[in-house]
């Protein structure tokens, strides 16, 4: 068993209610529904192990009934309630019942400047429009809500317009999410941003997080990008000191996948993230406290002894760690190595050098 201390307590859970939507994404993988009283039974379950941040997601959670009766029940028994909407559904009577239900922070799905960008990836005409509506009446009623935007090839060209216009709209912070393929998203895997694009972008990242004031910003999915920040900042000799989040998930590193985070699927599988594909058991048939605490994959993750390949020798595995669910789509094993992701660390670099000396011929 795990040494139970503050550093593998979740602080952040993402819960997909139902399965139910009002769009097709490229990248979604929901499926299931939880009954009203399963849902407290499940809030009051993880109660037991900490009072994390829970994101009531899905589908679409706004297509629930009784998603205001879930979310003030979390309230009262001391977890601080999000809810993350493609922000179509939401109107001023939304946002009352939210505001009644104490939800803390709102976060709607924008991947794309444009109606043609962000409809295209949405796979639905409207979407665009919709969520553009849904930040004006948040900000309209005074509810915070921040931006996630997920990003292919088909719109990587985009990436600056889409966060100004996050910006514009008055957002409390930015998520910039590079896919993981898995769902719908292992169709799509000719479609995922390259290596050299990927290290590129988090570059860019770096430099706009760097000079902004008016927005947090935070890249996800995209652990290297704990590398790059101390290595830019060193070799430009400054001393960046990142903000903070008001919802922390403990991260001042990379994957945090099993360690502070977690999913609940809508059949109440449990898994390390949102985007890992196989789960390691059902909160609806074992309690969800020894699932986090005992569950093999979990406890792998959380032992960087064990990560293999370039992962396993990096000198920067404490703060990055590498995308585990990325490395089990590309590779079917967790603990491989990060395959979107082209630094050679230190160590591997000596041994590649001197495995390359050895084969060379002798004079």
């Amino acid at each position: 068993m795990a040494t139970r201390t503050e550093e593998f307590i979740p602080k952040w859970i993402a819960w997909e209610t139902t399965q139910r939507c009002n769009l097709n994404c490229v990248h979604c993988r929901c499926e299931g529904d939880f009954t009203t009283e399963e849902a407290f039974k499940l809030i009051d379950d993880i109660c037991e192990v900490s009072k994390p941040v829970m994101v009531l997601s899905g589908g679409e959670p706004l297509m629930r009934k009784d998603i205001f009766e879930i979310a003030r029940y979390g309230t009262d028994k001391g977890l601080r309630m999000c809810m993350a909407t493609n922000g179509t559904l939401i109107t001023d009577e939304v946002c009352r019942k939210m505001k009644e239900a104490d939800i803390k922070m709102v976060s709607l799905s924008l991947d794309g400047s444009t109606a043609a960008i962000h409809d295209n990836f949405r796979n639905c005409p409207g979407a665009f429009e919709g969520t553009i509506r849904g930040a004006e009446t948040l900000k309209r009623n005074g509810i915070k809500f921040l931006v996630n935007s997920s990003f292919t090839k088909r719109n990587q060209k985009d990436i600056g317009a889409t966060f100004k216009l996050a910006k514009s709209l008055g957002a409390t912070a930015w998520y910039m999410f590079m896919i993981v393929p898995t769902g719908r998203g292992e169709e799509i895997m000719n479609e995922l941003i390259s290596k050299e694009d990927y290290e590129e972008i988090l570059s860019w990242h770096y430099e706009q997080e760097k000079n902004e004031e008016d927005i947090l910003m935070r890249p996800t999915c995209a652990p290297h990008y704990y590398r790059i920040v101390p290595q830019m900042a060193k070799a430009e000799g400054v001393d960046f000191k990142r903000r903070s989040l008001t919802f922390s998930t403990g991260g001042g590193k990379g994957c945090i996948a099993a360690q502070t985070i977690c999913l609940i699927d809508c059949f109440g599988n449990l898994k390390p993230c949102s985007y890992f594909h196989s789960s390691v058991g059902n909160v609806k048939q074992i309690p969800f406290k020894e699932l986090w605490f005992n569950s093999k994959v979990f406890n792998d993750l959380r032992d960087f002894k064990k990560y293999q390949g370039k992962c396993g020798e990096c000198e920067f595995i404490n703060v990055c760690g590498g995308c585990r669910a990325r490395a089990d789509a590309v590779y079917g094993d967790y603990m491989a190595e990060e395959p979107f992701c082209n630094y050679i660390p230190n160590r591997t670099r000596k041994r590649m050098e001197k495995e390359a000396a050895e084969l060379a011929p002798k004079k």
